[in-house]
């Protein structure tokens, strides 16, 4: 591989001087380690370093016309702050010397030139300046790898994954988890029938909330497939509450759908609200995408069955579906039975629960559901006339319209067995 030359511009009005330094360099020319440029004057300089994009050191002299080199050194922090200057000064005069530190100069040379001297400070000069790149290489590496880390994770969370990167385990861990599904209705028919710009608006702003929802519970997107967003909780830093915190977040993400739905249908542009499934089980966690492509995600049953209980709410009317799985560990759910979901391609049924936001739970209706699903459980025939009586009195409660419609298709029992995925 070819080296690029460190490059000098070299400020002084003597004549002879750039045949002095080109001799004195002749070797380190030839073989490609140094190159010089030369000006007579700053503001000669100034022209040059607008060409000559790569210069790393400039090497000045304090008296020249036009310009001189405190008002040269003056100019070029705005020029370049990754560029070294050092300035040539009277023996003696430790004003000017003084002075062109005081305004960025790196080191000074004094005259005559002792050419060994110089090259001593040249050698030092861009031993610095290679520190300095290796540290600004070093932070432009960080922020890349922060700025992808907060595609997946919390800014609050990518910031610790910078400063602590082993705190991912990249090879992968079995861990319990809470996993995230969501779903918006409507979404084809809106691609369809809109103009692509109003579609890449919409979803835009949709996702962005979603996004930042997802987020602010702690959790960590695992991937954006057009308009559902899969996230989970509890990886990669362990959360002992991840199954509260998706909940949580399930309901935040409903409220805002809702209104979301609302405020564009009145814009004419129709969308449906979205649909979440949550489930809490073992996953295997952890970068699955190679050496050249980070993508931290989850592998296993507990993945398929939030996806599952996601696509769930279309057949049962609801927009959250939450497994006992999950419920079992958060103290303080609130929330209605749906029943026992048997899968399709799973013997065992699984126990999901329809999550309620504050107040809803304590709502004589919420009452009447749990007393009529109490009877179903229980095989008493009387179940049909309690939800009649709530669909009659609650014609949107979407669950109980369902089980009223089983009941009365003679299906008994609070087990669903579900042919479709």
């Amino acid at each position: 591989m070819t080296m690029t030359p460190a490059k000098i511009l070299v400020v002084d009005d003597e004549p002879d001087l750039e045949t002095l330094v080109t001799q004195k360099f002749r070797r380190r020319i030839r073989s490609g380690e140094l190159a010089f440029v030369f000006a007579h004057d700053g503001q000669e300089a100034l022209d040059v370093l607008e060409d000559e994009t790569d210069v790393d050191m400039v090497l000045s002299d304090i008296n020249m016309p036009r310009m001189d080199g405190l008002t040269l050194l003056s100019h070029l922090q705005s020029v370049s702050s990754r560029m070294r200057a050092v300035i040539v000064s009277a023996y003696g005069d430790m004003h000017n010397i003084r002075t062109a530190m005081n305004r960025g100069a790196f080191d000074f040379v004094t005259k005559p030139i002792d050419f060994d001297d110089l090259e001593a400070t040249i050698n030092k000069t861009l031993a610095d300046l290679q520190i300095l790149r290796e540290l600004y290489r070093a932070r432009a590496t960080a922020e890349r790898a922060q700025a992808n880390l907060a595609r997946y994770f919390s800014p609050n969370l990518a910031n610790h994954l910078v400063d602590h990167p082993n705190a991912i385990d990249l090879d992968g861990e079995r861990r319990e988890l809470t996993f995230l599904f969501t779903d918006l209705e409507n979404f084809t028919p809106l691609v369809e029938s809109h103009d692509p710009t109003v579609v890449v608006s919409v979803m835009n702003a949709y996702l962005t909330e979603v996004s930042r929802i997802v987020f602010e519970h702690g959790g960590t997107i695992d991937t954006v497939v057009g308009d559902a967003v899969h996230a989970m909780f509890g990886a990669p830093l362990e959360q002992p509450d991840h199954a509260a915190r998706a909940v949580a977040c399930a309901l935040q993400v409903d409220e805002f759908s809702r209104e979301f739905a609302a405020a564009k249908g009145k814009e004419g542009v129709p969308i449906g609200r979205t649909r979440i499934g949550v489930h809490t089980g073992p996953a295997i966690v952890g970068n699955f995408g190679g050496e050249t492509y980070f993508h931290y995600t989850a592998h296993g049953d507990a993945v398929n069955t939030a996806a599952r209980l996601e696509t769930i709410n279309k057949h049962l009317g609801t927009y959250l579906c939450v497994s006992a799985d999950t419920v079992a560990q958060i103290t303080d759910f609130v929330g209605r039975p749906v029943g026992t979901l048997v899968l399709k391609g799973k013997e065992k049924g699984i126990r999901a629960y329809e999550p309620l936001a504050n107040g809803i739970g304590q709502t004589d209706a919420t009452a009447a559901y749990l007393a009529a699903f109490e009877k179903l459980e229980a095989g008493d025939p009387t179940a049909v006339q309690g939800f009649a009586a709530l669909v009659g009195a609650h014609g949107d409660d979407a669950l109980a319209t369902f089980h009223l419609k089983r009941l009365l298709a003679g299906e008994r029992g609070s087990t669903v067995v579900l042919n479709a995925k």
